[in-house]
């Protein structure tokens, strides 16, 4: 769907009256919110997992080095965003792939188009996953608190995933980007404070301990193939917590200007990247030092901790809530790409362009199309159905964290930095961003391999 992106820029008069029709209001601290959405998901409940299978010394300095190299790949793609091409003006890429269509090709449009909507909708199916643990959780606190920590109370989740595609069923049909910014907003705030939850109760944990469990070379285990496979899952499950790139270009397109949107864009990722990457070492840091051995995939459903109940169970109803509005962050740029090359292919088509207003009691009218209602409809039930099919948390995320991480934040950010720059061959610049490529490029296939290898033996299991 990659193509999709070449004909937005078709003829002048239409991008002028596109551009006339979005009013953009966003500035840094909305960008911020809406960046600690995208960021901050269910990749941070990993994150002491993580930690602990790499140690004290690896786990944190892993965590380290995936900040700092999405943060320079973010940097990179802000500059993206205004085409400078003086045939096209300064022009916006209202997305990842336009701008990758713009700078690299039709032929690197279409192997993008195609990574990037495998990559949106993964992280949809994780959060899926993760939100109908954290209702059965909810669920087991409860049940924990009533009848014991060694009673049974086990629950099966089928219902917990259809709540959640019915929820974003309903949301899902918000015509683009610009209408859910309160979501965000709220969806940050909820990131947050279960995260917050996640490491103060890891700190309670330590206190109540006396000292600090875990080693420098973390969790042992029987055979060395083990821990490779588990280290190999662990990063994957590191590079899921950082799938900021996936969404920058539609963030950045809802900032006015001035000042300009890639410097506002540059400073609201800086500022988002050390707060999120404060809270992972934290959350990752107190969950291995309180649990070590026994630390568990899920820090806040994986039942280390079990009191105060009132407390898992806020922290849990955060995770749903932000969920809720982290499905819609990457579900609607999907949406978008998908539904401008459906438009693009049948642009007479009245099934697929019109549409018609709806007023409900009580709530402003709202725009709906028949294409959106049924293609956004499938999807959210194809992707509750796949979650329902492989409910492995750990597993899933860190092959979708090894998928996303190397195409998207390294590959193609480097490529366009090269064009736009006109970066030589062999140069030292060249060399050295060809070494960081082939290096990101091994690690991340190292993981890939590690993931799918859990995946495959928990489905066996």
């Amino acid at each position: 769907m990659g193509e999709a992106s070449l004909l937005l820029h078709g003829e002048e008069e239409e991008e002028e009256e596109a551009e006339s029709s979005v009013n953009r209001t966003g500035h840094v601290w909305t960008a911020v919110a809406y960046i600690i959405t995208g960021v901050i998901g269910s990749g941070v409940l990993s994150l002491a997992w993580s930690v602990a299978q790499l140690g004290w010394i690896a786990g944190p300095f892993a965590i380290v080095c995936f900040a700092a190299i999405t943060l320079t790949s973010a940097f990179l793609l802000c500059d993206c965003y205004r085409t400078p091409d003086p045939d096209h003006g300064p022009g916006r890429n209202r997305s990842y792939s336009e701008a990758v269509a713009m700078s690299l090709g039709k032929n690197n449009a279409r192997a993008f188009g195609l990574v990037i909507q495998i990559s949106l909708c993964g992280i949809t199916i994780a959060y899926t996953i993760t939100s109908a643990v954290s209702k059965r959780a909810i669920q087991k606190s409860n049940c924990y608190h009533n009848e014991g920590h060694e009673a049974t109370c086990e629950y099966s989740d089928t219902y917990y995933y259809l709540i959640f595609g019915a929820v974003q069923i309903v949301l899902s049909q918000a015509p683009d980007f610009h209408n859910i910014q309160w979501l965000s907003i709220i969806a940050a705030i909820m990131s947050f404070t279960y995260s917050f939850i996640g490491f103060g109760l890891g700190i309670a944990q330590v206190i109540e301990n006396g000292y600090v469990l875990g080693s420098l070379t973390g969790i042992s285990t029987s055979s060395g193939i083990e821990k490779m496979w588990l280290v190999s899952q662990a990063l994957g499950d590191i590079a899921f917590a950082y799938p900021y790139s996936l969404i920058l270009f539609e963030i950045q397109d809802t900032l006015k200007s001035p000042p300009s949107e890639n410097q506002t864009m540059k400073n609201a990722s800086m500022i988002s990247l050390i707060i999120t990457t404060i809270f992972y070492l934290l959350c990752g840091g107190f969950g291995y030092a309180a649990f070590g051995e026994d630390t568990p995939g899920n820090l806040l459903t994986g039942f280390g901790f079990y009191e105060p109940y009132w407390l898992i169970d806020l922290a849990n109803a955060c995770i749903m809530i932000h969920l809720v509005g982290g499905y819609q962050l990457f579900g609607q740029p999907l949406f978008a790409n998908a539904e401008r090359w459906i438009s693009d292919k049948y642009p007479h088509n009245g099934f697929i362009n019109n549409e018609f207003s709806l007023k409900l009691p009580l709530i402003p009218a709202f725009r709906l199309n028949l294409l959106r209602i049924c293609f956004r409809t499938f999807y959210v039930v194809f992707t509750t159905a796949v979650s329902m099919t492989f409910p492995y948390f750990n597993q899933v995320i860190g092959v979708m964290g090894a998928i996303i991480f190397w195409p998207l934040t390294i590959y193609f950010p480097v490529e366009m930095y090269f064009k736009q720059r006109n970066v030589e061959a062999w140069t030292t610049k060249w060399v050295m961003f060809r070494i960081f490529t082939i290096v990101c490029f091994l690690v991340t296939m190292f993981a890939l391999v590690g993931s799918i290898e859990g995946l495959i033996s928990a489905k066996m299991s």
